[in-house]
């Protein structure tokens, strides 16, 4: 059986949550993140539905961290990528990879 197929935002907020590990992924650091790298506007509560959406898929699993002082004593809500979303983004990867196989320039970016 193959690998589950992201769609772009999924794919932009699994790379994030990767990319911040299990102690640092929740819904603001991603968003951040994803602002940060991609020049998006990024709306919290896009990225807040679409874990929702992962962690149903079972791609992603989340568990609330330590209440923390700078936050008013609210515990973060974190995020950790499982295997089958590992898989997923290595799937959604390959493809985008295999899809700009002889676009030469186009697909890159200008130098």
């Amino acid at each position: 059986m193959s690998a589950e197929s992201l769609a772009e935002f999924e794919l932009l907020v699994m790379l994030a949550a990767l990319r911040l590990g299990p102690d640092e992924a929740y819904a603001v650091s991603i968003t951040d993140d994803i602002a940060r790298r991609t020049g998006r506007s990024v709306r919290r509560a896009n990225v807040f539905t679409t874990l929702q959406r992962l962690e149903a898929k079972g791609l992603v699993a989340t568990r609330l961290g330590d209440p923390r002082a700078e936050r008013g004593g609210r515990a973060r809500r974190l995020v950790t990528v499982r295997p089958e979303g590992a898989a997923a983004v290595r799937a959604t990867t390959a493809a985008i990879r295999a899809m700009t196989v002889g676009l030469g320039g186009i697909a890159r970016e200008p130098a």
